[in-house]
């Protein structure tokens, strides 16, 4: 009888609700819940000052809301990739309800006033009209950070060994590299415009200065602070100098240099907006300085996100060719 009982109940409406409900993923369906209210809150409800495409931005967030209603509905048949999903359920969420507080406290009621203050449709709207000028800044800061910051590593790591493996050159190098390192890299901009010929040149300069002393001084110390005992090691087997930094300064050193390397890129970008106002005809850092002058400051916070992205994408990609350099050393250190 009981077992009819539990048969009948396992087959009732109320339990297959309840298991249905059981594989919907809660933090999709909510975030599709507060990305639709965004796109209802921006066509809903007026704007207090004109900004623009806010059709457009309301049809990508109700399009993001279906999007996750879909996903919500079906994230237990995707695989790997539900766990990616579910481990950024909560961002999704709070980005939702970020974007119609931010809607809510600058477009439609004005707490947050123009010009000082943006809503995200305003942003979009920057990049709807101001698309070709900021894809020729995006192009023009591109080469001139990977000009500075390429330069500036490949000198800084070179230094950096030198430094870690010579004592003679880390008694007079290391010196002068502590006492230029605290200085910032913009305040050497008096003296690039008498020792370089062009105010390009001395932009580049200056984004590799700021990239290269962390690298050189954390090389430095990685291939200081190898193990001497196998430096020992090899040379019992008739190891040269040459073959003991290729083979065992340089690697054992890497995890130091790829600290470095991000610390170069986060200063780099710092010094960027600085180095563009060097007489720059484009760029982002001088779109930003061209748009402050103007009070345009949806453009320059809509240029700042630019930023924010391509560093964030050049952070991931170190992070990718850090873990593939240093996959032997997984297990052993």
């Amino acid at each position: 009888m009981s077992d009819t009982i539990r048969a009948l109940e396992a087959s009732s409406p109320s339990s297959a609700l309840q298991g249905l409900w059981g594989h919907v993923w809660k933090h999709g369906l909510l975030a599709a819940l507060a990305w639709a209210a965004t796109a209802v809150i921006t066509v809903g409800l007026p704007d207090v000052v004109p900004w623009g495409s806010a059709g457009l931005f309301a049809a990508i967030t109700g399009a993001g809301a279906v999007l996750f209603l879909i996903l919500s509905l079906s994230v237990h048949r995707l695989g790997r990739f539900s766990q990616t999903l579910l481990h950024y359920g909560p961002w999704f969420l709070a980005i939702g309800i970020w974007l119609a507080l931010w809607e809510l406290t600058t477009a439609k009621t004005g707490w947050l006033p123009k010009p000082f203050f943006s809503p995200p449709h305003g942003l979009l709207n920057v990049y709807v009209v101001e698309s070709q000028r900021l894809l020729i800044c995006i192009a023009y800061t591109l080469r001139l950070w990977s000009l500075g910051f390429l330069s500036g590593i490949v000198v800084g790591y070179a230094g950096g060994i030198a430094l870690g493996w010579s004592k003679r050159v880390s008694y007079w190098g290391m010196p002068l590299l502590k006492l230029i390192g605290p200085v910032p890299a913009t305040a050497w901009i008096p003296c690039t415009f008498y020792f370089f010929p062009t105010t390009f040149d001395a932009s580049v300069f200056i984004v590799a200065l700021a990239s290269g002393i962390p690298v050189a001084i954390l090389t430095a110390s990685g291939v200081a602070s190898v193990n001497r005992a196998y430096y020992d090691v090899s040379r019992i087997f008739g190891a040269s100098n040459w073959y003991l930094i290729r083979k065992v300064a340089i690697p054992a050193s890497l995890p130091h240099v790829f600290v470095g390397l991000f610390m170069g890129l986060y200063y780099s970008f710092a010094v960027l907006v600085v180095a563009e106002m060097l007489g720059a005809k484009y760029g982002l850092g001088w779109y930003i300085q061209f748009q402050t002058a103007y009070s345009g400051y949806a453009n320059v916070y809509a240029t700042l996100l630019i930023m924010a992205l391509i560093c964030a994408g050049i952070v991931k990609l170190l992070f990718v060719v850090r873990d593939r350099l240093l996959n032997w050393q997984k297990g052993f250190i």
